[in-house]
């Protein structure tokens, strides 16, 4: 079977207890708060909830802003085997997903450094212009060529967009408000999980794929009018307007471009299984690596205490969990005998439980065990990733995976939400930007990398045939068994989400006296 690299999925933003950790997070004292007023001043008066007069605006309108983007990462995928059939192009099909992918990744560290510079609102708003235009090319599209430009122009928005809403929440709620509109950005996420795949396709079936891509923009105009107005109020701006504006950071921007081309020709490389294909992995790596160190805070990859260790477990918790989700429907109608319905639905219930918890770390009691909350996010990860291939034993109900996998996206919310929540903590105001950006590299790269991985093994043991039995090649589940492939996807995803937990014990930034 050969795998692309899906749409990337933020919940908690465009897209898991160890009784020996008793001390409480502590907040660094070095680092400013972020600062909810405009131009880096605090806001008077006695704090609001987000749904209170002074945040109402902006928060219906940026919430409208997830929603949307949620809603067409879900339906989007319903309706693009049907584009590509009629636009006679199956050979470029993954390149749709991969130009997504390749632009956004260069969209986030531009918007990163924008926001720091100019502050969110220009970068926000050009991300939606290009991200609904993007959504217009592809669905007036008369050539798949033309589509698959159509979908990087729109990543290039959706990276763009996604980097300046972290920076919006930094700068526009203060403090004890950021975890309630990080689990209000999860929350909008459950509705278009659950409604946007059956109303893509029946709006393909009745209208035409087209309008699923050409209907969404057209939405675009009220979310934006309701926020970007508050932006302008509360987060216009550098975020010191009293210092000189630094130009922008060419460097980093050479290093983006290096991330989106590398990148790029490692999933071009995994998608044409040749032996030549080893030529633009190695030149995908070769740029790749370097790049993504320059880009992700130093000491990242060696899980250093605070800032590193809060981008690091991002991307463990998403890769993994992500990488194996992508299994579950194949294995349950290969090995099981499941519609790809039922399939589906199997993880239905994993929209509510991952806003749950959400919602749950954004409660203030969580604050001071912010830490220990990531900790057992990500033994639920683990543990619901190692227990779903145990379907592969006939014996057990197949309804299991359903229940495990409501505690894994339990488990996620926390995990997602509580790095969400640390990032802006860890961060000074005029960081906010190249930090979120730093955060969602992670998160997307984590996903691409472990879902190639996966695929790669699952392939080398026989996982193709299963995957002709998913389309029909196979006259039944059982022809096409191969359970040693399933498992070799899911046993090293639950090992990675092990690492997770001990990452997130790294979370607290490093007090005297200790490592």
């Amino acid at each position: 079977m050969g795998m692309t690299a899906a749409e990337p999925r933020d919940r908690d933003a465009p897209p898991q207890m160890s009784a020996a950790l008793t001390e409480p997070l502590a907040e660094p004292s070095h680092r400013p708060a972020p600062s909810p007023g405009p131009a880096g001043e605090p806001v008077p008066g006695k704090a609001t909830g987000v749904l209170g007069a002074d945040y109402r605006a902006l928060s219906i309108g940026i919430v409208s802003v997830v929603f949307l983007i949620a809603f067409e990462a879900t339906a989007v995928g319903t309706a693009m085997p049907v584009a590509a059939r009629e636009l006679h192009g199956i050979p470029l099909y993954a390149f749709a997903f991969s130009a997504y992918f390749t632009t956004s990744l260069f969209g986030m560290v531009v918007s990163g450094q924008w926001a720091d510079r100019r502050g969110p609102l220009g970068a926000l708003a050009c991300g939606m212009a290009a991200w609904a235009a993007g959504l217009a090319l592809s669905g007036t599209a008369s050539a798949m060529w033309v589509f698959v430009i159509g979908r990087a122009v729109q990543g290039l928005g959706g990276g763009l967009v996604i980097v300046a809403l972290y920076v919006v929440v930094s700068r526009a709620y203060p403090s004890q408000l950021q975890p309630a509109i990080m689990a209000a950005f999860a929350a909008s996420w459950v509705i278009p999980s659950v409604v946007g795949p059956l109303a893509a396709g029946t709006v393909a079936e009745q209208l035409g794929w087209r309008w699923v891509f050409l209907g969404i923009p057209a939405l675009v105009a009220v979310p934006l009018a309701l926020a970007l107005p508050a932006i302008r109020r509360r987060a216009a701006g550098p975020a010191d307007p009293g210092a000189p504006v630094p130009s922008f950071d060419r460097r980093r921007i050479r290093l983006a471009l290096g991330i989106s081309l590398g990148a790029g020709l490692l999933q071009y490389a995994g998608q044409e299984l040749r032996w030549l294909s080893v030529l633009p992995a190695a030149a995908g790596a070769a740029l790749l690596v370097p790049s993504v160190l320059g880009v992700l805070p130093r000491g990242t990859y060696r899980a250093v205490r605070g800032l590193p260790s809060v981008v690091l477990l991002r991307g463990i918790a998403a890769g993994s969990f992500i990488a194996a989700e992508s299994f579950v429907p194949l294995m349950l109608v290969t090995q099981r005998g499941l519609s790809p319905t039922l399939a589906g639905l199997s993880l239905a219930v994993g929209g509510a439980t991952w806003a749950l918890g959400s919602f749950v770390q954004s409660r203030p009691r969580a604050e001071p065990h912010r830490e220990r909350l990531a900790v057992l996010g990500m033994l639920l990860v683990a543990a619901a990733i190692a227990t779903a291939p145990t379907v592969l034993v006939q014996a057990v109900p197949v309804w299991i995976v359903a229940v495990a996998w409501g505690f894994g996206c339990f488990g996620m919310g926390l995990v997602i939400g509580s790095t969400s929540v640390l990032l802006l903590k860890l961060s000074a105001p005029e960081e906010a930007g190249t930090n979120s950006a730093a955060l969602q590299i992670s998160d997307a790269l984590s996903n691409v990398l472990l879902l190639a991985a996966g695929g790669a093994a699952f392939a080398a043991l026989g996982g193709g045939a299963a995957g002709a039995a998913a389309h029909g090649a196979v006259a039944s589940g059982a022809a096409g068994s191969q359970p040693a492939a399933f498992a070799a996807v899911f046993l090293p995803m639950a090992g990675v989400a092990l690492l997770g937990a001990w990452v997130a014990t790294r979370l607290r930034v490093a007090e005297p006296g200790r490592v």
